[in-house]
């Protein structure tokens, strides 16, 4: 049974961070130790239609500095996208753009 006299605390709604909706997203790959990069790249180009040499460059980039985003938009789209790299097995993530990437 509760004490009348302890006051109840309520959170406050004000402290959450707002995401701004035309804020652009993105999907970001990382780096796993399952896939090959041929597979990655394949990925690249059946998924989001890149061509052979954007595919690789970005399959490096993912290989090298551990990640690399691929696709940016509004947020369901990155939303759909990074469903999509999980599907194909893929570490992925969608993200706000913070600006100083």
């Amino acid at each position: 049974m509760s004490n009348p006299t302890t006051p109840v605390l309520e959170p406050d709604v004000g402290v959450r961070t707002a995401v701004d909706p035309a804020r652009p997203w993105r999907t970001v790959v990382f780096n796993d130790p399952v896939n090959l990069m041929s597979y990655v790249s394949y990925v690249f180009q059946s998924y989001f239609g890149y061509s052979a040499e954007k595919a690789h460059r970005l399959m490096l980039e993912v290989h090298e500095k551990g990640r690399s985003v691929v696709a940016t938009g509004g947020r369901e789209e990155m939303e759909r996208d990074t469903q999509a790299m999980h599907e194909y097995g893929l570490w992925a993530a969608c993200q706000p753009e913070s600006g100083s990437d």
